[in-house]
């Protein structure tokens, strides 16, 4: 059994606070020096991919520490535990088994009477066989017509992850011919949220795919019931187009009003659960099972270089080791998501919630309170549209931010134009190579509002093209990096308590059972 301590009872991180080891990245990336640290400095991933940290403050002192530092936190044996179905949630005293619903890295996992990859490969198929219907036009709606469109009815988890994926997917897979069903989304209880997706959909011809573990979710029962409307008015039978994606024990899973009911279990969190039947259904019907598949198998090669003991061999776990260091040592507060591939858009988003949610905590693992920093700040957008908005202050700001990219060789769509002598690909990928160094060296400047003091930290992701697998992948290395860094700082990363209290003062105020402030705020909002 692993032993769970708090990050600063480890000695190897007492070494490294005391020694507060820094590197002179405008020396490291210098010249010939600085060509063969890019080339050594790399970590290999899954689907072609590999994590270039050659701008990341290591050299190769502190990177054995680190490896000391996993070795000590004991993280591959916590994560052995973890896939072997130990409660690792210890805040609601449950199994954590994202991973299971693409492969299984350890032995099978018996919970509820059930093997749960079973079961989830089981659910999988269920889905697979549904889209198949829908495809074929063998399931058509009250007109005898084929279904065109999907939208996903959730929030948080539900929405984030699928809505990041399938973003990701989309022009790559009109390019190569799996292109079957647009999908939309609609997440946010704010009536012109849905209102917006309805008025841009053939509601005749659409699937509205219901997400709630719990059959109760606030947000996504209340949009469900502004799509019923909108299909009663439009003289449509609602359970003809209808989907629920939830628990085997939620009063939606056996209802009349859907046409089919898939299932999750609380095994594994909203934000991780894209890959399950979450995001199983939204992504095999835009996109067919099969992609979804591959999709899968990206992120299950990840998971199995994540068991690597070798630190310069596992990129998510080099990568929370790296952030640990630049986060507890170095005391910078944010991290920057900065895919150059518009294709990854709302990446950045679904890695905010996932990282954000799960090690945005101030007690460890048995409620007691931690003397160190945690998890940062996340933010970012694809590039290049984030230089011309926030690099301003990445470049030149009081604060230091580590960088996270991510780039690709070539587009999706393998067709581009050449202008002033390179294409749009190449001018994309030139930017990316030069933000890198911009920030990694700087400018001196005499004149100080034009001097760039570099030594600003950067990794970056870099693979041929975004393919399935290649998402997948990248999907696969930030669960990964989070779950080890939850480990480190000794969080329980798989709970998110901080998301419920303004839930229940939000059903006061809708209770009108306020008083002082909070009834201010709600005559304020005319409640």
């Amino acid at each position: 059994m692993a032993e769970w301590k708090n990050l600063d009872q480890l000695k190897a991180y007492q070494e490294m606070a005391e020694s507060k080891k820094t590197v002179d990245l405008k020396e490291a990336m210098k010249g010939e020096q600085g060509a063969v640290r890019v080339r050594e400095y790399a970590a290999p991933m899954a689907a072609g991919l590999s994590f270039c940290y050659a701008a990341r403050l290591v050299d190769d002192e502190l990177l054995e520490k680190l490896g000391e530092l996993a070795a000590e936190a004991q993280l591959t044996d916590k994560f052995e535990e973890l896939y072997n179905g130990a409660v690792i949630n210890t805040g609601e005293k449950r199994l954590v088994l994202h991973q299971l619903t693409r492969g299984q890295l350890g032995k099978a996992v018996i919970a509820d009477g059930t093997d749960k990859r079973a079961f989830y490969r089981e659910q999988q198929e269920k889905i697979a066989a549904f889209a198949k219907k829908v495809h074929d036009g063998e399931l058509l709606n009250e007109n005898g017509e084929k279904y065109t469109t999907a939208v996903q009815i959730g929030i948080g988890g539900s929405d984030l992850g699928p809505r990041a994926m399938y973003l990701a997917l989309e022009n790559w897979a009109r390019k190569h011919g799996h292109f079957k069903m647009e999908a939309r989304f609609i997440s946010n209880v704010d009536p012109d949220d849905a209102a917006a997706v309805l008025n841009a959909t053939d509601l005749a011809h659409t699937i509205f795919i219901l997400v709630s573990k719990s059959g109760t979710t606030l947000e996504t029962l209340t949009n469900e019931s502004f799509v019923k409307d909108a299909l009663k008015n439009a003289g449509l039978d609602a359970s003809k187009h209808m989907i629920a994606v939830t628990s085997e024990t939620s009063p939606l899973a056996k209802s009349a009003d859907y046409l089919a009911a898939f299932f999750m279990d609380d095994y594994i969190g909203g934000r991780y659960s894209s890959t399950s039947a979450v995001g199983g259904a939204v992504l095999s019907l835009a996109f067919g099972p099969d992609i979804f598949a591959r999709f899968l198998e990206g992120a299950a090669a990840e998971d199995k270089l994540a068991t690597e003991k070798d630190i310069r061999k596992n990129a998510a776990m080099l990568d929370a080791l790296i952030g640990m260091y630049e986060r507890n040592i170095l005391h910078y507060p944010c991290t920057a998501v900065l895919p150059y591939s518009q294709a990854l858009s709302r990446f950045p988003a679904h890695l905010q919630q996932l990282d954000m949610e799960s090690n945005g905590k101030s007690v460890n693992r048995f409620g007691e309170p931690v003397s160190y920093p945690t998890g940062p700040v996340i933010f970012g957008e694809p590039g290049t549209n984030g230089q011309h908005s926030f690099y301003q202050l990445l470049h030149q700001g009081t604060d230091i931010i580590p960088l996270q990219f991510i780039g690709f060789r070539n587009s999706q769509i393998e067709t581009d134009v050449v202008i002033q002598g390179s294409t749009s690909q190449q001018k994309l990928c030139a930017n990316v190579a030069a933000q890198i160094m911009a920030f990694a060296c700087g400018k001196e400047d005499e004149n100080r509002n034009k001097n760039f003091s570099g030594n600003r930290p950067s990794s970056i992701i870099v693979g041929d093209s975004l393919t399935p697998e290649a998402l997948g992948a990248l999907l696969s290395h930030f669960e990964n990096k989070v779950m080890f860094q939850g480990f480190l700082w000794n969080l329980n990363s798989f709970d998110q308590e901080g998301v419920q209290l303004g839930k229940v003062l939000a059903k006061k105020v809708l209770a009108h059972e306020t008083d002082g402030a909070l009834k201010a705020y709600s005559d304020l909002l005319n409640i």
